[in-house]
């Protein structure tokens, strides 16, 4: 097997030019995100045996690669469908006058709302301060940022933020991310509050971009894009490659109650909608379908309290909409070791929340992904493994089906204080928001 070489990052600027893509032999490859004046369009993979690259090849390598989510931007829903086959040669969409300067006008309506921002950490100054050097670098400037502490006995986080002018610091010695994220939106005063995580970099505009999402009054949710930050290690690769971000790409997406009962009886695929570090929520959804469920997310079950709480906009009638344009940049793990242990917090928090789902709208779609459609998934996945040359050492195979296992087991156990915590949630919800109007 031939050592890992890491890849490296590539943006480009269709607005600028831009020359051939050089071989660079330390790289195995490069990861290059094409956008448009701040409006990302696409990606490609870009691997050593294709370098170099020279600019004419690249230029249309690009305008291929940019074509869907032009159309997407520039086409109404109604003639999406019809114009998007013309743009396959990208013939059509040169075609068009000024295309990407509209789109990108399309892009930049200014938003009135105001915005709260809430980053929870624990632990991981270094990696808070570089998130929080990026959130002072919006434009606009949201009305209010807000640190969770989740760290009761080091005051490293608190020494930290008293370091950055304009940011606020809460903290909250009950463990757990959804405990944190509860809390946040307790002190938050926002119209629309906005999460992201300490791993994180986000883009200049994506307060902006959030704010675009809302202009539908039945969306409650927005999410946004996530790029790797890097991809130095052969695990940040994999995860990249395997679930990185959402599926839907550089294309706008609304996901209606007509997509909840298309797929209700299967399990509605939630997970799929975004990324819980790029979300964004009108501070109307908390009091129409409650707050994040605390036996969620990481310090609990370990994940999918983000999921979880998408399934209750959906399932009580009201929208979420994927957009591509709000863009955060993420520090995935370096190691096989923590990728295999983030593969089994995924799963286990996955399995409990289908079963928190289930529990609380009788939904049988969770209970048939859980019983039948992940066990054929692995199966298929572990037959087509043993094909391939299973590689325990890089495969999360064994740290997932163990992961789903532990998650039925973390929701029987569980299941029995799910009451008390949410009558102590709210209680707490009550006192806090008192304690800020005072």
């Amino acid at each position: 097997m031939k050592p890992f070489k890491p890849w490296q990052v590539v943006h480009l600027d269709l607005s600028q030019k831009f020359s051939k893509l050089p071989l660079i032999p330390e790289f195995g490859g490069l990861y290059v995100v094409f956008w448009w004046q701040g409006v990302p369009l696409g990606d490609q993979e870009i691997s050593a045996a294709q370098l170099p690259m020279p600019a004419t090849q690249l230029a249309n390598l690009a305008v291929q690669t940019i074509a869907p989510a032009v159309g997407d931007r520039l086409f109404s829903s109604s003639s999406k469908t019809s114009k998007l086959s013309k743009l396959e040669d990208f013939q059509f969409l040169m075609a068009l006058k000024q295309p990407l300067k509209e789109l990108q006008e399309t892009c930049s309506q200014p938003v009135s709302a105001t915005v709260s921002v809430v980053v929870c950490t624990r632990n991981r100054p270094e990696e808070l301060a570089r998130c929080l050097r990026s959130l002072q670098n919006l434009s606009p400037v949201p009305q209010q940022i807000i640190v969770v502490d989740n760290a009761p006995n080091s005051d490293a986080t608190r020494q930290l933020v008293a370091q950055f002018s304009g940011i606020q610091y809460v903290l909250e010695p009950r463990p757990g991310l959804s405990v944190a994220r509860n809390t946040g939106i307790c002190h938050s005063i926002g119209d629309i509050i906005a999460f992201t995580d300490d791993d994180v970099v986000v883009h200049s505009n994506w307060i902006g971009r959030l704010q675009q999402g809302f202009q539908n009054p039945r969306v409650m949710v927005v999410t946004g894009l996530m790029l790797p930050a890097e991809l130095e290690t052969e695990a940040q690769l994999i995860f990249h490659r395997g679930s990185g971000g959402p599926d839907w790409g550089y294309c706008t997406v609304t996901f209606d109650p007509q997509f909840f009962a298309e797929m209700k009886s299967q399990g509605v695929p939630v997970w799929r909608i975004g990324a819980g570090a790029n979300m964004a929520f009108r501070r109307q959804a908390f009091d129409l379908v409650g707050y994040f469920d605390e036996r969620l997310g990481a310090g609990a079950s370990g994940c999918s309290e983000d999921s979880e709480f998408w399934y209750r906009i959906l399932a009580e009638g009201w929208l979420c909409r994927y957009e591509p344009t709000a863009v955060i940049y993420h520090y995935h793990r370096r190691d096989i070791d923590s990728l295999k242990d983030q593969a089994y917090q995924y799963m286990r928090g996955h399995i409990a929340a289908l079963l928190v789902q289930f529990a609380k709208y009788k939904h049988w779609g969770n209970i048939r992904r859980l019983l039948l459609a992940l066990p054929i998934y692995y199966q298929h996945r572990f037959l087509q493994e043993l094909k391939t040359g299973f590689q325990p050492r890089h495969s999360s195979l064994f740290a997932e089906i163990y992961g789903c296992l532990a998650g039925v087991k973390f929701y029987i156990d569980n299941r029995k204080v799910a009451a008390f915590q949410a009558l102590s949630s709210q209680l707490n919800h009550n006192q806090t928001t008192e304690k800020v109007k005072l």
